[in-house]
């Protein structure tokens, strides 16, 4: 005997609608992003021991000869292998960063997602004492937001509400790093089910910062790149490290993080001396011009990449973005870029791959590598007193355009019926 199932109209209704919010929906939005399977990332290959290993090596001088290059080479396979089975949990932490600035309702931020760059893994190595295993930033993710108000809403959103471990904070937002560095740390350890859990407790580091505070930040990456001096280390000209420690505590006073105090009309007056010492207002504008792109993702608008690889070359002052499409091949194509016997370029190539929603998110993340400094060059004319006027390039003449043409239909009256 059959069974008879008596479904109304409204429910058949009620159910399509479900189904379209809950599959459909998510890939409109993002149509570049069908739902993603674990299979489609780097799964970890190695022992935890060949890691610690690899580690150790890099933390030394390696030297590239005949003899050493294989070595050195299966070396770089384990750590790039380590930091890329990261890729998938930085995946689903961003996805989950960026659900929680929707919930919250905080328009006009943007999150990206970033695998640590291998010479940057480099010097970290060499400056702590822990294992290459126990680096946690080798993924990060980061959310820039409006407001102070913004990011503190998201802090406590991610705090209370993620699916995954917190395992430390630092907030470096009311309490800056002695450079003057400004944001908010969350380091998760990503939890799991299923195929999922072969990922289990990967770290990966959120960083949750303001527009202004983003605009300091790369600032000092950009003038670092600009002038080849690892400022973001601390390392380089004092007098510009000394500009941006004190610019920082000028943006502290105006996101209402700190109190004005006496000290202010000092901090001013030497922010004025340092920049007519350093041109700096100036540098920051050649640096602006300097930087030549070369946009390389002519891209089919209705399947847009997911992953972009940036190649800054310091000695043309030149960027190359190329689109990635997928995740083992966008890997793959960053281990290939880096694995350039560095010995060979001297450093010139800076390479990063990064994981974002579409063109104009990555060049408001990484500023730094198009020469985009002009929010924090505007807060330092305003902080100096400078006439902006001063520093406006003239209007550059434009070509006319070419007049319209009358077209010619001549040709219909020649054409005859075979």
């Amino acid at each position: 005997m059959g069974i008879i199932l008596r479904v109304t109209v409204p429910q058949l209704l009620e159910a399509a609608l479900a189904s379209f919010q809950a599959q459909i929906l998510p890939w409109i939005a993002h149509p570049n992003r069908m739902p993603e399977l674990v299979a489609e990332f780097p799964r970890f290959k190695y022992t935890m021991g060949d890691v610690r290993r690899a580690g150790e090596a890099l933390a030394t001088d390696l030297i590239w000869t005949d003899e050493t290059a294989e070595t050195i080479r299966q070396v770089f396979r384990i750590a790039n292998n380590w930091r890329d089975s990261h890729a998938y949990p930085m995946s689903k932490i961003r996805y989950e960063l960026s659900g929680q600035i929707r919930r919250n309702k905080i328009a006009g931020g943007f999150t990206m997602a970033r695998l640590k760059r291998m010479p940057s893994v480099r010097r970290k190595l060499r400056a702590i004492s822990s294992h290459l295993n126990q680096v946690q930033d080798l993924a990060g993710c980061r959310a820039v937001l409006p407001t102070i108000e913004d990011a503190n809403a998201l802090i406590t959103s991610m705090r209370h509400n993620s699916l995954h471990t917190l395992h430390r904070e630092d907030d470096y937002i009311i309490k800056p790093k002695p450079d003057g560095y400004r944001s908010h740390h969350m380091v998760f350890k990503f939890r799991g089910k299923g195929d999922d859990e072969v990922y289990n407790d990967r770290r990966v580091e959120i960083q949750i910062r303001t527009r202004l505070q983003h605009s300091w930040a790369t600032a000092v990456e950009a003038v670092g790149l600009f002038r080849r001096e690892d400022m973001k280390a601390g390392q380089g000209n004092p007098e510009w490290l000394r500009l941006f420690r004190l610019m920082s505590s000028e943006f502290l006073l105006i996101e209402g993080c700190a109190e004005a105090d006496g000290e202010r009309r000092d901090r001013v007056a030497e922010i004025a001396a340092l920049n007519e010492q350093l041109n700096a207002v100036q540098t920051l504008e050649d640096l602006r011009q300097a930087v030549m792109i070369t946009d390389n993702y002519v891209f089919d608008p209705r399947n847009k990449p997911d992953y972009y690889l940036i190649r800054y070359d310091r000695n043309s002052n030149s960027v190359k973005v190329d689109p990635q499409y997928g995740p083992m091949y966008a890997v793959q194509s960053y281990d290939n870029a880096e694995s350039i016997d560095p010995s060979a370029t001297n450093g010139r190539f800076n390479t990063v791959l990064v994981e974002v929603d579409d063109i104009e998110n990555l060049k408001a993340a990484y500023p730094n590598y198009f020469g985009d400094v002009e929010l924090f060059r505007n807060r330092l004319i305003e902080a100096t007193g400078v006439d902006p006027a001063k520093f406006k390039l003239e209007p550059q003449p434009s070509a006319p355009q070419r007049p319209r043409e009358k077209p010619d239909f001549s040709w219909l009256h020649k054409w005859k019926r075979w």
